[in-house]
């Protein structure tokens, strides 16, 4: 795939040797993302909480994952959406519970900080916390022990905790949504992740990236290529959306252009005009709405798309179109999964199911 790179500085200090493991879990050589991969690689090794920001779909899931491997951690790496839980699960899911603590608990049940022993725990738009369950939290943060729900004894802990939103949680501690301890307690290591418009030189690596992960799920899937041109459109796009919305856009071309290769004119005509509406202002959209509304592909597209292939295999092509039809309702919700399943007309569990199956945005798993 041809390379469309943006002049970079060359003062940027080297990346140390845990930089090959950010690599591979991040994308991308620009400016800002060499000092994204720079203060990853000098905060991973330590124990200090991080708090990952920034725009919606920047990848600030992929950070996390980045600071785990770095950390050289011998646990696994346990994320919860504290947004796409609804508010009265979120401390039996956190803290766990024994059995008969609440009508359904019929067993014990192993809460995600303790999953995260050893490991780490990322809890992502950790501004969406309702304010009882951030003082548990914050109890836990010093004590470094826990109390399952119904249970009476205490468990030590030993966890990373890496937190992320798209909130500005200074404004919420001045709101009083948000407690002020808990807040300078997760805010020790501040990471900021830029927009995908400010590192535009990285989308031929990320989808590069992108397009390899897809190919590992669907070996037999043919992918589309991206010429020059297609990629200086790419580049000159204002992202609202950031890297979902360009995953999004990847998932329209796999659909329909499948082996082909992809120009300016399909960018252009195709695939942007169909970006998904920033996330904002996306919930206005209802769920009835006709689908070039709701930003996927129209009927005719498919039928083009048909047309200019001589053969096709129904079950894969099916399969792209349902894991598109996911990715963009995951983005109009925001990645929750509740609202991704009400724009769906699923069961949240359906959903859930086809998410594990396709291997869908783990950014957004409960």
């Amino acid at each position: 795939m041809t390379s469309h790179f943006l002049p970079e500085a060359s003062f940027v200090r080297p990346l140390p040797p845990s930089a090959g493991l950010i690599d591979r879990v991040i994308p991308g050589d620009s400016l800002p993302m060499r000092r994204v991969k720079q203060l990853i690689a000098a905060v991973a090794v330590s124990e200090a909480p991080v708090l990952v920001q920034g725009a919606t779909g920047t990848g600030k899931e992929l950070a996390a994952e980045a600071l785990h491997r770095a950390s050289g951690r011998e646990g696994a790496l346990i994320a919860v959406n504290c947004a796409a839980i609804p508010a009265e699960l979120l401390e039996s899911e956190l803290f766990g519970h024994e059995k008969g603590a609440f009508t359904g608990a019929d067993r014990q049940r192993i809460g995600r900080i303790e999953m995260a022993q050893g490991g780490t725990l990322f809890l992502d738009e950790i501004g969406d916390m309702p304010l009882a369950l951030q003082a548990k939290l914050l109890r836990v943060l010093e004590s470094r022990r826990i109390t399952r729900v119904g249970g009476s004894s205490e468990i030590e802990v030993d966890f990373r905790l890496v937190t992320a939103t798209h909130r500005d949680l200074a404004r919420q501690v001045a709101a009083g949504d948000f407690r002020t301890d808990l807040y300078y307690r997760i805010n020790v290591f501040p990471l900021d992740l830029p927009d995908l418009r400010e590192r535009a030189a990285d989308i031929p690596l990320i989808l590069n990236r992108m397009i390899e992960d897809h190919l590992a799920r669907s070996p037999a899937a043919d992918a589309p290529h991206f010429d020059a041109g297609a990629l200086r459109e790419l580049s000159a796009h204002d992202w609202p959306g950031n890297v979902r919305e360009l995953r999004n856009v990847l998932a329209r071309a796999l659909v329909l252009f499948p082996g082909r290769m992809v120009s300016a004119r399909h960018v252009r005509e195709n695939l942007l005009q169909l970006a998904m509406p920033d996330p904002e202002s996306a919930a206005d959209l209802a769920p009835a709405a006709p689908p070039e509304a709701q930003g996927l592909p129209e009927p005719r597209q498919f039928q083009e798309a048909l047309s200019a292939r001589a053969d096709l295999d129904l079950r894969g092509y099916l399969r792209d179109i349902e894991v598109a039809l996911i990715e963009c309702a995951l983005a109009r919700s925001d990645g929750s999964v509740t609202r991704a399943a009400d724009v769906l007309r699923l069961r949240r569990t359906t959903l859930i199911e086809k998410m594990k199956k396709f291997v869908i945005l783990r950014c957004c798993e409960v």
